[in-house]
């Protein structure tokens, strides 16, 4: 039993562990796989009442591996422990097949008496660095736990839950691992601060229409091109907010150049990744508030992809290094 246990454990770090070169390397130097196979042999002893040396040969796979699994907690197959060090799993927690969980977890307890006080993961789940999983809480199938998180409440099959406390981000439901590492770990707190902006956009333009068609009606006054319009265009473009960092985009340099002819607007908006979650909630508010501005009959903007490239910026501060030296 312990053996076919440990032939599927070593696939499964295979499959979940591109760094894993080798069988051998695998048996040697993975102490996610050797606080696994003691356990196994702990938690035998545990369920024919020999408990202290259920706990005895716990504690020596923590001091080996800094992995601390109690000899009374159920472990399903294919569970890999990636990294591992500092990963604390209480008596009454129960984890599911094919569960990926990295180094710091903690799947905690919240009760001081004898009851069942420590969650429960179901299968294919993904626990990532860091996080907590506290009490008797029940953890759905390929639910994700982003790094850091602090789950106190139970999480339904496929989510992905992220902050503290633990909160559900986006409606997106995974039925399989094999995404995991595709893409970032959404903020729900972002996209709420998003939407509020949003709303905030929509009732100062509503305002100001029916501010401009007022005064329409009452004086017939009629549309006046301002002398300045870039500066015009910029005033508006700052009114933008990136609610990622708290300033507008015009401060924080994502507007690269205006283009205006006529009463067309053209903007071209630098942003640094092809997968910003905030590309087009921002072309969205940008276009929205140049409208605002009575001679603005059309807006187009433009996207450019430039991405910080790591090894040009560290060649530069280099040469600069460099330069200071010598002079």
């Amino acid at each position: 039993m312990v053996l076919s246990h440990l032939r599927e454990d070593i696939q499964a770090i295979i499959s979940k562990d591109p760094a894993a070169k080798s069988v051998v390397e695998i048996l040697l130097c993975y102490p996610g796989l050797h606080a696994l196979l003691l356990h196994r042999i702990a938690h035998k002893a545990w369920i024919h009442d020999w408990f202290l040396t259920g706990r005895f040969l716990s504690h020596i796979a923590r001091f080996f591996t800094g992995i601390e699994i109690h000899p009374g907690a159920i472990i399903g197959r294919r569970v890999v422990i990636d990294h591992g060090m500092g990963v604390v799993i209480g008596e009454t927690a129960e984890v599911g097949d094919d569960v990926l969980i990295y180094m710091g977890v903690v799947l905690g307890g919240t009760a001081l008496k004898n009851v069942k006080r420590h969650p429960t993961i179901g299968k294919g789940v993904v626990i990532g660095s860091g996080a907590s999983v506290l009490g008797p809480i029940y953890v759905g199938e390929y639910a994700k736990i982003g790094a850091g998180a602090v789950v106190v409440r139970d999480v339904p099959p496929g989510a992905t839950v992220v902050g503290v406390p633990g909160r559900i981000a986006g409606l997106e439901k995974y039925t399989t691992q094999d995404n995991i590492r595709d893409s970032a770990m959404p903020d729900p707190t972002l996209r709420v601060i998003s939407r509020l902006l949003e709303r905030q956009q929509a009732l100062e333009g509503r305002i100001f229409r029916l501010e401009r068609e007022n005064a329409l009606l009452k004086g017939g006054a009629e549309l006046k091109i301002s002398g300045d319009r870039d500066s015009e265009v910029l005033n508006a473009l700052r009114q933008v907010i990136d609610p990622e960092i708290g300033h507008n985009i015009v401060d924080v340099d994502l507007i690269r150049s205006i283009t205006i002819t006529d009463t067309l607007v053209k903007i071209e908006m630098e942003i640094n990744c092809d997968a910003c979650p905030l590309q087009d909630y921002l072309i969205d508010q940008a276009s929205a508030r140049v409208r605002l501005i009575p001679w603005v009959s059309d807006v187009e903007i433009t996207i450019i992809h430039d991405p910080w490239d790591w090894k040009i910026s560290q060649e530069n501060a280099e040469f600069s290094s460099v330069f200071e030296k010598k002079l």
